[in-house]
């Protein structure tokens, strides 16, 4: 178990995922659906973004480019922040991400990105992501703070 699942307890993971927001943002991001990235919610503020490393990810004939990395945190990031506010029909926007790469990621790697909110005020969250291979290596961390705004200030 990672050190970001440990002490959750699992309220109703379907209800989340089946929120009309959370869908909204599930038919709409184009950008997860072209780089082959799909998300679990497991709980309120806890989230697992998967992804797999095939040749359209490579940086060099053997290495991910990290931006898909980052891409995967920050969904990772800011989905667990979403299952905070979706209740409020509220959406956010990510307003910083840090990411620390600690090993390399391989082609043929399958990778899963947890991500948990630590800390949520009225609009700015702050979330936390470790990346791990099929080998439960951890291969990336990072950090993300989001602002949380009203879903009428969207186009949605």
């Amino acid at each position: 178990m990672s050190r970001i699942e440990e002490k959750v307890v699992v309220s109703a993971p379907h209800i989340l995922q089946e929120h009309p927001i959370i869908q909204l943002y599930q038919e709409n991001n184009q950008f997860g659906k072209n780089i082959g990235i799909h998300f679990k919610i497991i709980d309120r503020g806890l989230v697992e973004y998967y992804g797999q490393i095939i040749e359209n990810k490579l940086a060099t004939p053997i290495a991910a480019h990290g931006g898909f990395t980052a891409s995967l945190c920050d969904g990772a990031l800011g989905i667990a922040a979403l299952t905070l506010v979706a209740e409020n029909n509220q959406l956010v926007s990510t307003v910083e991400m840090n990411i620390k790469f600690l090993k390399p990621i391989l082609l043929c790697d399958n990778l899963k990105a947890i991500g948990k909110v630590i800390s949520a005020g009225k609009r700015i969250i702050f979330s936390v992501c470790d990346v791990y291979n099929q080998k439960e290596e951890l291969v990336a961390h990072a950090t993300g703070t989001f602002n949380a705004y009203p879903i009428d200030k969207s186009k949605y």
